[in-house]
């Protein structure tokens, strides 16, 4: 009677561990970046969402918000409010900062200009923390 031993051998344990480190190594870095990259379209779809709804609010109202906060919670002096325009979430950027709001706006001819300074939260920057602007979109 032949002995067959189960399991694996030290060496077909080290060819697989060998295999699984050099995927981890291609995949994780590009699934890394792909976090980041989907918060700064997030961020622009947001900033997008956000104009237009104050576009409806002033439509609804004869006047621009005074500030984005007004797109959630009804100023109390004005009339024909149909709010909440937006979800209160959608005040905040992805990385948890408030959108920056300015009306009238210096850089757009009409209406405000909404923007967040990325993930750094400071002015300038590349990539996820260049600004995203709504008079660059």
């Amino acid at each position: 009677m032949k002995n067959s031993s189960q399991g694996f051998s030290l060496i077909e344990l080290l060819v697989v561990l060998v295999i699984l480190g050099l995927i981890a190594g291609l995949v994780v870095p590009n699934i890394m970046g792909r976090g980041e990259d989907a918060k700064a379209r997030t961020a622009v779809a947001e900033v997008q969402r956000l104009s237009m709804a104050v576009d409806e609010f002033y439509l609804d109202t004869g006047r621009a918000p005074r500030e984005l906060r007004e797109l959630v919670e009804r100023p109390g002096n004005v009339s024909n409010w149909n709010g909440p325009y937006v979800n209160e979430s959608n005040l905040n950027d992805p990385w948890g900062n408030q959108y920056n709001y300015r009306f009238p706006g210096e850089h757009r001819q009409i209406g405000p200009d909404i923007f967040s300074h990325g993930r750094d939260g400071q002015p300038g920057g590349e990539g996820p923390d260049g600004d995203i602007e709504n008079w660059n979109l």
